[in-house]
């Protein structure tokens, strides 16, 4: 997984906390984690072409949840970072080994491709369990000074 999918799952995170109507903009989410506003603000903008942010311009724009936090899911999140391809991806190797055959579709033949299958679904099917509320829900529950903790921050910002 790539730390745009990590940025973007806490950026969305942090804005769950967010009052109502109020958006954040890249350069604090940024400053929030010290990171580089122009590569956060590339995830932000993945964010908004999913549906799963919505932006708006000007001074007192940002970014802002598009959907409740009940209706996000971890998949949607890393699916707009990452896109919506497998993580493995068989590239027919046995064709090329001892025995392989040209006319043996090795990505359905090949036991190792079928493991991995089923591990990306089983890795999907979990994300996709997972909402921003139920995560929202745990952090609050272990750490219940986080939502005031992150609009002080952002307000400071």
């Amino acid at each position: 997984m790539v730390e745009g999918v990590e940025w973007a799952l806490h950026s969305c995170l942090n804005m769950t906390w967010l009052e109502p109507g109020r958006a954040v903009s890249a350069a604090r989410l940024a400053a929030f984690y010290g990171l580089p506003t122009a590569y956060l603000n590339k995830q932000l903008q993945a964010l908004v072409r999913a549906g799963i942010l919505s932006s708006t311009p000007g001074p007192r724009g940002g970014f802002r949840l598009a959907r409740p936090p009940e209706e996000i899911t971890l998949l949607d999140v890393v699916t707009a970072i990452e896109g919506p391809e497998e993580a493995f991806r068989c590239e027919q190797l046995l064709r090329q080994g001892p025995g392989g055959s040209a006319d043996v579709d090795y990505r359905q033949a090949c036991l190792i491709s079928q493991a991995m299958r089923r591990a990306d679904l089983a890795w999907r099917r979990e994300l996709a369990g997972q909402t921003l509320a139920g995560l929202r829900a745990s952090v609050e529950g272990h750490y219940p000074d986080t939502p005031r903790n992150t609009r002080d921050r952002f307000a400071l910002s």
